[in-house]
């Protein structure tokens, strides 16, 4: 690998560190340090765009990797449709809005894919940073939908979608994102408390 590829590796991981370290407390989730890791490396897998399969529906690959008789073949599926379903909740969550399956579809499929990793995993680290992304998935869609955001990758402007986000998934992100911007009265944030 030629120098300068190893630089911009680097640069790259550096900037994924900071942004998620950023997303992270900005909302304010707390998680264990290797779950920032974890965040950060799935990042830089797709940042090339051959790494995202979708050749199968979601539901076929849970299936798939839930029948699978080979316990490593059944972890890598299991992986592999977590992280794909976090990454697209959080990067392309607004345009799941216009699919037939929406991010509450991409939640349910990803939570349960790290649960059943956390499950199936013999690592007692790794089943710690799978259970906690299953339970916390939504919160880490946030997260990464704020790297995103930050990238330059997504846009918030419309609006509508930001507000639909928000009645349909009751994303915190979304419902701050609105106040800031004046359109949510502070009320409705006194009276959900």
């Amino acid at each position: 690998m030629p120098d300068s590829t190893k630089a911009v590796i680097l640069d790259l991981k550096s900037f994924f560190i900071e942004m998620v370290t950023t997303a992270i407390n900005q909302r304010n989730v707390s998680t264990y340090p290797l779950v920032s890791k974890y965040l950060v490396d799935l990042l830089e897998f797709y940042t090339f765009s051959n790494n995202l399969d979708l050749e199968e529906t979601l539901a076929e690959r849970f299936l798939k990797a839930i029948q699978e008789e080979s316990h490593t073949l059944r972890v890598e599926k299991l992986k592999k449709l977590g992280d794909t379903t976090l990454y697209i909740s959080g990067f392309f969550g607004d345009s799941l809005k216009r699919k037939i399956v929406d991010i509450d579809y991409y939640a349910e499929i990803g939570g349960r894919a790290y649960e059943f990793l956390a499950q199936n995993t013999h690592e007692d680290t790794y089943a710690k940073v799978y259970g906690e992304i299953s339970i916390k998935f939504l919160d880490f869609v946030d997260v990464l939908t704020i790297v995103s955001q930050k990238s330059l990758i997504q846009s918030n402007e419309d609006l509508l979608r930001l507000y639909d986000r928000y009645i349909t998934t009751g994303s915190e992100l979304a419902k701050e994102q609105l106040l800031e911007k004046g359109l949510l009265h502070a009320d409705i944030k006194k009276s959900e408390q």
